[in-house]
């Protein structure tokens, strides 16, 4: 893993850049008071008390209304948004109660397989039930901004306030400013081999509170169901799981503030990253340091799929578009799943 001192200075360099626009956290949650802890940083950098904030039933009515707006399948109990919608008072009061006595247990998540954009192989998504996807995002409401103080600023996936566009932007303009030789980095299956133990390492570097350190650890150690077969994950965070963006990006956070404290210009959006550099031996440098990371965290890039290219002579591909010779344009290996 990345040494002591480098990992200090990136952090420091992060909490300075810490964000002051809050206008997207949930107010019943993020009171005046609590943003200003938030913002001023806590004692020892650690929440310890979090899980009444998830239990609440003003919390939960809020995350009921999200997962109500994206709508979506039923789980393995079959219990449809509609459903569960009929008698909502007394299932989220039972859910509020189930919660704060601690007896709230995740049920298996149901595997789904979908096409991914230009590709032959499909990607897995696991469909949680319509209440735990209601729990993940409350705790989604509660820890996002926690981390987002963290976070870098130059990724963008999943996140308040960015997306694809921005990305692209930021890939634009380092092309531009002669940025030309770049890393075209792609982990292999990130969100199924993220490891759990290193994962739950970075929450606590944050979180104390053990209530919701065991619901986090409770989603991600649910069964999976797939065509009748039940399977105990050791590794990964489902896709379509509400938490999973947040605790993928938490997990690449190191690996953000590493290259940008090595000088190197990365732009992210989520598991889709590429580095761009300004010389083949700086290019090297970049994919040599990615390297090392990702070994130490216990994932692997792909080894045909990651490469260094010259923008004035090659292309690469990133967030569906190609990007060839200083022009950009839809490219003809995925669609344009994000803008």
């Amino acid at each position: 893993m990345e040494d002591q001192s480098t990992t200090v200075t990136a952090r420091t360099k992060q909490v300075e850049e810490a964000p002051t626009n809050w206008t997207w956290v949930e107010p019943t949650i993020w009171t005046d008071r609590m943003l200003e802890a938030l913002q001023r940083g806590v004692k020892g950098g650690k929440w310890f008390s979090l899980i009444d904030k998830v239990w609440r039933e003003a919390t939960l009515i809020k995350a009921w209304e999200a997962v109500k707006a994206n709508d979506g399948a039923p789980g393995i109990d079959e219990i449809t948004i509609a459903e569960y919608e009929r008698h909502i008072e007394p299932n989220l009061k039972r859910l509020s109660n189930k919660l704060k006595e601690g007896t709230y247990v995740p049920r298996a998540v149901r595997r789904t397989w979908i096409d991914k954009p230009g590709r032959a192989e499909r990607r897995p998504l696991g469909i949680p039930t319509v209440e735990d996807r209601i729990v993940q995002t409350a705790l989604k409401l509660v820890l996002e901004p926690i981390f987002e103080r963290e976070f870098f600023r130059h990724s963008y996936g999943f996140r308040p306030q960015r997306g694809a566009k921005d990305a692209l932007r930021r890939v634009d303009g380092l092309l531009k400013d002669d940025h030309r030789w770049v890393v075209d980095a792609d982990l292999k299956s990130y969100f199924d081999t993220i490891d759990h133990d290193l994962l739950m390492e970075m929450v606590e570097e944050h979180i104390s509170d053990g209530r919701i350190l065991d619901l986090i650890k409770a989603f991600l150690q649910a069964d999976v169901i797939d065509k009748g077969k039940s399977t105990s994950p050791e590794r990964g965070t489902p896709q379509g799981g509400v938490i999973s963006p947040l605790l993928a990006n938490i997990f690449l956070n190191p690996l953000d503030h590493l290259m940008a404290v090595k000088g190197f210009e990365m732009v992210r959006y989520a598991d889709d990253f590429v580095v761009l550099c300004q010389s083949e031996e700086e290019a090297k440098a970049a994919l040599e340091t990615v390297q090392g990371w990702v070994d130490a965290h216990r994932l692997k890039l792909h080894p045909e799929k990651t490469k260094i290219v010259e923008e004035s002579k090659g292309s690469f591909d990133f967030l569906g578009y190609c990007f060839k010779r200083g022009m950009k344009f839809p490219s003809k290996k995925a669609k344009r799943r994000f803008l």
